[in-house]
């Protein structure tokens, strides 16, 4: 196993770490938390960019990268959600979105293409880290509430935002793909009017 990919796999591990720490009431808690959080989301930007470098882009970190982002933001929300921290439909806009592109990247590549990953998604996970890192930081720093909650709302608008994007990207290269001549075998029979006919098919 490469180190990209023992990153993306850390990710995961990091996860229920996560959501142990940010429903743990106890002295520093919400510091952990968001140390640990942070920690796991730099993973993120180094695992891509070590694989590219070492060209060990593998087709299990291709799967396993977004599967790590998405776990890692949604089981944030959903702790958020029930410390009261964060609105549950703000969350689910989030949370769902990330299914529903899930779902059209493996609609995409059962049509035999891959949707790449748009800048307003890299722009919604920024957003997603920098709001839960200041919504978990609040009850600390009251004075970041307003700037949490700007945070909150620019990564749900970016959600959305990212979301229209991909669906209008999936079906823009799917009606390409449909309306380009496809060209098949021409298979020859011997035999007179027989292989006429066949030709003609």
């Amino acid at each position: 196993m490469n180190l990209p990919l023992t990153l993306t796999i850390l990710r995961i591990f990091f996860v229920p770490l996560v959501v142990v720490l940010l429903l743990t009431q106890g002295h520093d808690m919400d510091i952990w938390a968001v140390g640990v959080f942070l920690l796991a989301a730099t993973t993120d930007l180094f695992d891509g960019y070590l694989a590219r470098k070492r060209k060990q882009i593998t087709p299990l970190g291709i799967l396993l990268d977004p599967l790590a982002d998405k776990l890692l933001i949604a089981a944030a929300f959903i702790s958020l959600v029930e410390l009261q921290l964060v609105p549950a439909w703000m969350a689910l806009i989030i949370i769902g979105r990330d299914l529903a592109v899930t779902g059209l990247r493996s609609v995409a590549a059962a049509e035999g293409f891959a949707l790449q990953a748009s800048d307003w998604g890299k722009t919604k996970m920024v957003l997603e880290v920098m709001a839960i890192t200041a919504i978990v930081l609040e009850r600390r720093l009251p004075r970041a509430r307003p700037l949490a909650q700007v945070l909150l709302w620019l990564a749900v608008l970016a959600a959305l935002t990212s979301a229209l994007q991909y669906f209008t990207n999936f079906w823009r290269t799917l009606n390409q793909r449909r309306q380009q001549p496809r060209t098949t075998p021409l298979v020859v029979l011997r035999g007179g009017k027989d292989e006429h006919d066949a030709a003609a098919r």
